[in-house]
């Protein structure tokens, strides 16, 4: 990260937290670039999870390499990853010196309730129990800031922006 560039953003959670709405609002209102993380998994993962089986780390490895890569590659960028596990996570720091996370945090049955509701994605709604099994916390972590994911877009839109415009 050089000195100008604004330090990168993962907004992050189990499926169904809303991941990609927050990362499209806040990009919108920073007027920064973000990606979906989930297009970055392979062919093979995704028809895994639309089988209903859960990812491993080795399922995980090539698409947390390519997020990095990005990460590294773009400055300032807001990326949607689940980064579930505490070394998913530190991957992704080491990608992006100062990374930040944003941590949308809902109960198992709320996520159930929203993966059930989407449409045309291909993440069975099964699978949101093996999310919270795979999840270690990273409050308390540095650089990650903990969501209350039943707030409005715009709540939550508006304590990431206030929490990116503070200095670390």
């Amino acid at each position: 990260m050089t000195p100008s560039a604004p330090a990168s953003l993962v907004v992050m959670g189990v499926a169904g937290c809303g991941k990609s709405t927050l990362a499209a609002a806040v990009a919108e209102q920073l007027g920064r670039h973000w990606l979906e993380g989930d297009l970055f998994h392979s062919e093979a993962s995704r028809q895994k999870m639309a089988q209903g089986e859960p990812l491993t780390d080795d399922d995980r490895a090539s698409w947390l390499a390519s997020l990095s890569e990005q990460l590294c590659l773009r400055p300032g960028l807001i990326v949607t990853c689940s980064a579930l596990k505490r070394a998913y996570r530190d991957q992704l720091r080491r990608a992006s010196p100062g990374l930040r996370f944003a941590f949308l945090d809902i109960d198992k049955a709320e996520a159930r309730r929203r993966v059930s509701a989407r449409a045309a994605h291909f993440f069975a709604a099964s699978l949101v129990d093996s999310q919270f099994e795979t999840l270690e916390s990273p409050v308390g972590e540095a650089g990650v800031m903990r969501l209350d994911g039943m707030k409005s877009v715009d709540v939550l839109q508006g304590q990431v922006c206030n929490w990116l415009a503070t200095p670390r």
